[in-house]
């Protein structure tokens, strides 16, 4: 029946699971355990785990399957499994799929943490990743290998907001056999539809969009029946990274409004994006929705909107990027995006500090470089805010 429902409509009411009460608000089942009946009942359930049915709070609980199912029906996703963080989804996805001497082919331009796992922690157990220039078909077609057996990217890249192309991307990695894995959170699932473009797995920080107003952690991945519970579940089951039951009723509640707000964000972010872009004091402006970004009719036909986040590239360097940041009066300093606050960030210096130079340089993360998340303050505030920080420098 959810399948007949408009996004916003399953946002709300996808998954629900009501108990003998009938609450309208989704039940928090705030407990890591499960009683049986008997210890013929307890058998039968470790034996095999019906679909309603729970054992312990790391492999499953009432509350986190709502969510799981609510955004697998949001996401046009056969199944979906939570956890703790966006970054335990990432290093779940990828962990649990491969082993020494797979290989793997990847965007240059990723969030740090995503390059840590790629770089340190997969490559020390004889994993081998080739990097490419995510915009260039040419460049992944190249580095594709019979033995390859995924691909990984930001469907828009943090913090340049490159633009990679799913469904060539997707094409090509088919053709050897590899799975595309695409980490989403920048498009959010209101503005994506990833999966019916060729990504086999999808993951997303819960912690941005989702919940969307700066309280909890949480990550999901989604994909078939196949990945999610015959490969992401039994390496998700033993590691822990599990997602809390109240967490998981916060980012139940976040997606009730979700679409509301990252319409409302995207409104800010539009505007802001064509207020910087002439200024004087500003190098360049990196948005989407702006007709001079360079995968503007790729974002324009891939997302239904061109997302929340707006990158500045102050022409003073980093000392015009701070004191730009230090004069802002309602926007905040923080390293979060997808929240009901602006927020801004110095990525050089914060989120991809650890980046050699040359990297940096290499993926466009200049000295000068801001990453602003608009909010759903009003706009005219948001930009006049913006207004008089650049008048500051």
């Amino acid at each position: 029946m959810t399948k007949d429902w408009s996004q916003r409509t399953r946002s709300v009411h996808a998954g629900t699971r009501r108990s003998q009460y009938g609450e309208l608000s989704e039940a928090i089942f705030l407990t890591q355990g499960f009683a049986y009946e008997n210890a013929e009942a307890a058998e039968a359930r470790f034996i095999e785990c019906g679909e309603d049915e729970y054992i312990y709070a790391r492999y499953g609980n009432p509350t986190v399957r709502m969510f799981e199912e609510r955004i697998a029906a949001i996401e046009g996703a056969e199944d979906a499994f939570a956890t703790a963080s966006g970054m335990a989804a990432v290093s779940g996805a990828l962990m649990a799929l491969l082993k020494a001497g797979d290989h793997v082919v990847a965007s240059k331009a990723l969030f740090g943490s995503c390059l840590f796992i790629l770089e340190n922690v997969l490559g020390k157990f004889g994993v081998e990743t080739t990097f490419v220039d995510g915009t260039d078909l040419a460049q992944w077609e190249a580095a594709l290998r019979p033995d390859t057996k995924a691909v990984f990217f930001e469907s828009v890249a943090n913090p340049t907001l490159e633009v990679v192309d799913i469904r060539g991307v997707a094409e090509l990695a088919h053709k050897v056999g590899a799975l595309v894995i695409v980490d989403n959170v920048f498009a959010s699932p209101v503005f994506s539809d990833a999966i019916a473009q060729g990504a086999d797995v999808v993951v997303y920080s819960a912690t941005k969009h989702i919940d969307g107003q700066g309280r909890v952690l949480g990550g999901v991945v989604l994909g078939t029946t196949e990945f999610i519970r015959g490969t992401f579940e039994p390496y998700m089951k033993h590691v822990g990274a599990a997602l809390s039951p109240f967490n998981a009723w916060i980012l139940l509640k976040g997606l009730e409004t979700m679409s509301l707000r990252v319409n409302a964000q995207c409104d800010t972010a539009q505007a802001l994006a064509e207020a910087a872009l002439d200024h004087p004091k500003v190098a360049r402006v990196l948005f989407p929705g702006l007709p001079v970004h360079a995968q503007h009719d790729l974002a324009t036909a891939q997302m239904k909107r061109p997302g929340t986040v707006v990158s500045i590239d102050l022409a003073g360097g980093q000392e015009a990027a701070f004191r730009f940041i230090n004069a802002l009066k309602i926007v905040k300093i923080s390293n979060n995006l997808g929240d009901a606050k602006t927020i801004i960030t110095h990525p050089a210096t914060t989120t991809h500090q650890r980046l050699k130079e040359e990297q940096k340089l290499a993926l466009g993360i200049t000295r000068g470089l801001v990453r602003i998340s608009a909010g759903i303050e009003d706009t005219a505030d948001i930009v006049a805010d913006i207004a008089q920080a650049l008048e500051a420098i």
